[in-house]
């Protein structure tokens, strides 16, 4: 069987990072049990567009496991994400309000207890820059300390203009050294 084939797909119709999301707690649990040299209290996602989602979910909802967490391009509101993606995976916004509440990270900002950096382009013209202000927000509201980046004029990719790749690996390595 392909791990994540089509009944994979089907389990997670509706529900979109949620199950995703556990199942990386999961692993990341296991995987400090197996193996002395792991650090549990050092535990680390990281994640851009959809891994951003799933990176933030991990470190909003599973905060005892992820103590870390960078997050770049992210979807944080999944109403504002593209309809045709979306839809194909969640089914209709009112057919589905538990599902797009839950599955959207921003609901779950008021749990961050760990370290979180999150990195966007002004200029992103796949996940749109309203997912990082309507995140901001929602953890200044919560009280939350986090840290964050923007590149402007940048899109998806944050590549464009000179040094922009190379500033930004440094931040995030900068980011882990201080909190991991």
């Amino acid at each position: 069987k392909v791990p994540r084939g089509r009944d994979w797909r089907k389990i997670i119709y509706r529900q979109i990072g949620l199950l995703s999301a556990d199942d990386q707690a999961k692993a990341a649990t296991k995987i400090a049990q197996t193996y002395s040299f792991v650090d549990a209290s050092r535990m680390g996602i990281w994640g851009w567009s959809g891994g951003g989602q799933m990176s933030l979910h991990c470190i909003f909802r599973h905060g005892d496991v992820f103590k870390t967490a960078i997050a770049v391009s992210f979807v944080s509101l999944q109403t504002l994400y593209d309809n045709i993606y979306q839809e194909r995976y969640m089914g209709l916004p009112d057919d589905n309000k538990e599902g797009y509440k839950e599955g959207s990270p921003v609901t779950h900002a008021g749990k961050l207890q760990g370290n979180l950096m999150i990195m966007h382009g002004t200029a992103d013209d796949n996940v749109h820059y309203q997912n990082f202000e309507l995140l901001v927000n929602e953890l200044i509201k919560n009280n939350k300390l986090f840290s964050m980046m923007s590149y402007p004029m940048r899109d998806h990719g944050i590549s464009q203009r000179e040094n922009t790749t190379l500033q930004m690996r440094r931040t995030m390595e900068a980011f882990w050294k201080k909190n991991l």
